[in-house]
């Protein structure tokens, strides 16, 4: 399995290449990790990957002013199996884009989970958001349109397929302002909503700031379970501060009874590479509190 995956790759950089593609790159990131767990039973030492990636993006000049866009990424584990179950798919999809927007159909992380922007500053580690929230979704069948900007503002709707006869649809929404990486405006907002994607309804609103030097984060969100009615209500509040080559963080999470917080810090080793440690620590209500604490390096290419 894993060497036919490879093949395929293989045929389709070839094919890419043979078209003469306006622009197309292979891009990626290791990050590897070094973490001390201890989820009840007694802490024990491990190495992790987190969400180690490689992948082929690339766009397409086409006439009427369109172009082509294309993404096929796949998520590693240098850390562990060394067979079919290292690799899986992420997001994958081909598009159309133009002075109308952007159209895209393949497998895509959700409009939902899109608008939290850069808030999320322990993403793909123990303290992620979706340890405590449902709607960090990757979804297959799925058809999205994302707006240009328009004084600020950009829309994204998506189309989720039922793909089963007696399976319901569903649809992601959202709407942002500004820019989510902090560069370019000093404030990132965006509201967003989910409706029966993978068994849940749900509501969040995003706010990212730049205030003396600082990055303040903070997001709110209800959730529904579809089948059982069970309702949730959760906040969030972040904060990054660049020290020199050091980026310091600290993050907070609730959902009703459960919270997590953490702390860590970046130190960045070049222009695509940082070390970095962090702490975080959760407390359930009805399941066994547990505590994390790793050091790793990234390194993205």
């Amino acid at each position: 399995m894993f060497a036919k995956t490879l093949v395929a790759m293989a045929l389709t950089v070839a094919a890419v290449s043979a078209a003469e593609a306006k622009d197309w790159e292979i891009y990626g990131k290791i990050n590897v990790s070094a973490q001390q767990s201890d989820e009840g039973e007694g802490s024990f030492g491990e190495l992790k990957s987190n969400a180690s990636r490689f992948g082929i993006k690339g766009d397409y000049a086409l006439e009427h002013n369109l172009t082509l866009v294309y993404q096929l990424e796949w998520e590693v584990d240098p850390s562990d199996e060394a067979n079919e179950k290292n690799i899986k798919s992420r997001n994958q999809f081909i598009g159309l884009q133009g002075a109308f927007g952007t159209v895209l159909a393949g497998r895509h992380d959700t409009a939902l989970k899109l608008a939290q922007g850069k808030i999320d500053q322990f993403n793909d580690y123990e303290a992620d958001i979706k340890t405590l929230w449902k709607g960090e979704n990757r979804v297959s069948d799925t058809v999205m349109y994302q707006s240009p900007s328009v004084l600020g503002f950009k829309f994204t709707a998506q189309q989720i397929m039922a793909d089963e006869p007696e399976a319901d649809s569903a649809q992601s929404y959202a709407i942002g302002y500004g820019d989510e990486e902090l560069k370019e405006s000093a404030w990132y907002a965006a509201v967003a909503l989910d409706n029966g994607v993978n068994g849940y309804d749900a509501t969040r609103l995003a706010l990212h700031t730049r205030l003396a030097g600082f990055k303040l984060g903070a997001m709110l969100q209800q959730q529904e379970n579809v089948e059982t009615g069970d309702e949730k209500d959760g906040y969030l509040a972040s904060l990054a501060y660049p020290l020199g080559k050091f980026e310091l963080k600290t993050q907070y999470q609730v959902q009703e009874d459960d919270n997590g917080v953490s702390a860590g810090a970046d130190y960045k080793l070049g222009k695509n590479t940082k070390l970095y440690g962090w702490y975080s620590s959760f407390d359930f209500d009805s399941a066994i509190d547990s505590d994390y604490l790793a050091i790793g390096l990234e390194h993205k290419f």
